[in-house]
Formats: structure tokens, sequence, C-alpha cells
């Protein structure tokens, strides 16, 4: 993982050979102070947002406004008078920006550093897979603590689980993905395959125990607008599946469609994924009294399913030893019962 430090382009070393001490003066701190300032408005806003005395920030603020009006010919900021807030000149801002850019660069890298070394571990769960990732959570608990491994979790959903992994804001992830999705990219675990079900307020004299996909059209809908479902609905009946569909209401969360199917403003079937029907029936979801499950058999083509499992980054594993947390959490995330 180690190895020699490239140096610096020479133009920028002899930048900073030539730069003046109130530049290089500058600290982290001075530069939280100011967007602090920036976002709060007031020196006694930030100072509450810091939790610092109000003339602990103003006297950074006035070094800051003093240093960098010599370096740019026109101060930061200019006071506007008391109980009001700080006017920021067209110079402030864009060093504002610079300060942000700066920080955000410098915690970045070192997150960075700390994931590469296995200082620090984020990893993204969905709603209905949260409780296998605290299972194995607790598996390596003793260990990540005893090593001072740094664990984050994150809430992720189906829709934006591959896109979030891929652009490294997690570095693992347990969840739901459609099964024609490419998955080349990545390392998958797989738990178990599954398709979707119905949950409706509809009797069983209006609908029985089990439906078919091509029966779909006939039945009054509660979909979400985007995501999964979407994505099984578009694959089933294409691009102008509004039309070809008897949609009662769209939803934005699972927990809405609980809640308006219940309030019984609308009498129809909720598609919901296969394991959160099974919840529903085992009694594990709040809200869904009243609700029951309908199975769904797919018969139409292309067949359909969710592969839901444990998904990292193509080769990241193979590149860490062991003992990286990485491979530790993979490990325990490896429970021979069914999900």
């Amino acid at each position: 993982m180690s190895g020699p430090l490239r140096p610096p382009p020479v133009n920028v070393l002899n930048r900073l050979l030539r730069a003046s001490p109130a530049f290089l003066d500058t600290t982290f701190d001075q530069l939280r102070t100011l967007i602090a300032v920036a976002e709060a408005g007031t020196a006694l806003a930030a100072a509450r947002t810091l939790g610092r005395d109000q003339s602990s920030v103003q006297k950074q603020l006035d070094t800051l406004n003093r240093n960098f009006g010599e370096l740019c010919g026109e101060p930061l900021v200019r006071k506007q008078g008391r109980g009001r807030d700080v006017l920021f000149t067209d110079t402030g801002r864009a060093l504002v920006e610079q300060a942000r850019a700066t920080s955000s660069a410098w915690l970045d890298a070192i997150h960075e550093c700390r994931r590469q070394l296995g200082g620090t571990l984020t990893v993204g769960a969905t709603r209905y897979t949260l409780a296998y990732l605290a299972e194995a959570g607790e598996r390596v608990a003793a260990e990540f603590t005893a090593r001072g491994i740094e664990l984050n979790v994150v809430h992720v959903r189906t829709r934006d689980l591959l896109d979030r992994l891929s652009a490294k804001e997690v570095d693992l992830v347990c969840g739901s993905v459609l099964t024609n999705a490419s998955l080349d990219a990545f390392d998958v675990m797989e738990w178990r395959r599954s398709g979707l079900a119905l949950l409706t307020n509809l009797d069983t004299c209006q609908l029985g125990d089990s439906a078919t996909t091509s029966e779909l059209p006939t039945l009054p809908l509660v979909v979400p607008g985007g995501g999964v479902i979407t994505d099984f609905v578009h694959g089933w009946f294409g691009a102008d599946y509004r039309r070809r569909l008897d949609l009662v209401a769209e939803i934005d969360s699972a927990q809405y469609g609980f809640e308006l199917l219940r309030s019984g403003l609308v009498r129809g079937c909720m598609l919901v994924t296969e394991g959160l029907g099974e919840a529903v029936d085992a009694g594990r979801m709040e809200g869904t009294s009243g609700l029951r499950r309908v199975e769904l058999v797919d018969d139409l083509e292309p067949g359909l399913g969710l592969l839901v499992g444990v998904f990292a980054r193509r080769g990241e594993r193979a590149s860490y030893p062991d003992g990286h947390p990485l491979n530790l959490l993979w490990s325990a995330l490896k429970p021979s019962r069914a999900r």
C-alpha cells in the first residue's frame, strides 16, 4: 500500500516558497471559521455553531480580512452593523468557495487513506436489509473496537444502490437489484432471488390469494413513481405502462402506500418486493394491519426478479488482506440462514 512520495510539481513548490507569510499562516481552523460565518451569517451565529466565544470568531475573521485584504486588494467582508449579516465582497465569496473546496478535498483524501488502510468502513443498507447488517456487525464489533476501526452505516435506496457504490460513497452495500442489471463491475454475494408480491385491501371475493403478472392490467394498482418496482413494471409493460395499467395512485414511499390503502381512500393493490410482502405477513411491518399479501406469479417475458445480497466494487476485496475490515464484514455477512 505504501511507496515513495512523488515530488510535487516544481511550479507549485516554487510558488509556495515565494508565498507571503499572510498566506502560509492561514490554518484549516481559520478556513472553518470563514465557512461558518458565510453559512451562519454573523460572527455570533457562527460562534454558536462552532461552540466558541464570539470574540474568538471575530478575531479570526478580522485576521483573515486583514491578511487577504493585503493579498487580494479587497477585504473579504464588510461590517453591516450590529445584528446584521456580514456582507461578503466578491473576493470574499470566491475565497469562501475555495475554502470549502480545499477543506473538502483534504477531508476526502484523509478518508480515502484511512479507508484503504482499514481505519474506516462505510456500509450502505436498504431498510429491509438493515437487520442482517446489524447481525453481521455484532460478529465483527469486538475486533473493530479493539482495532479502532470506524464503521459508518448509511441508508441507501434500492434505485441508487449500485450508483452510490460505483461513486465510492459506500464501500459495501446490502440490498436488492433487478436480475437483468449489469453486475460486471461488482463482487456479488447472493442471499436469495425473489420476485414481487401484492399488498391489498380488496377482499378475497374481489382478488384471491394469487395473481399473475399478465392480470395486472385488470387490477387497480398502487405503484411507486420510480425505483426497482417501476423497473419491473417498465420491463413487463414498456415505457407507456401508465397507459396500459389502471394506476389508482403513484407513491413516493412504501409507508405512504400502506397508509393510503389502510385509509380506504383507494381500493386496490400495491406492488411490493416479495421480502416486504413476507414481512407484512409475519407482522414485522408497522402500519400494515388490515392488509393482506397476494402471491404474484410472473408469467410474462422477460422473466424478471430481484437479486438480494451484498455488493462491493469488483476486485477491491482481493486487493486487501483478509484482515481488512471490508473482508471481515463480507465474511460476517455469509451466514447460511435463508433470507
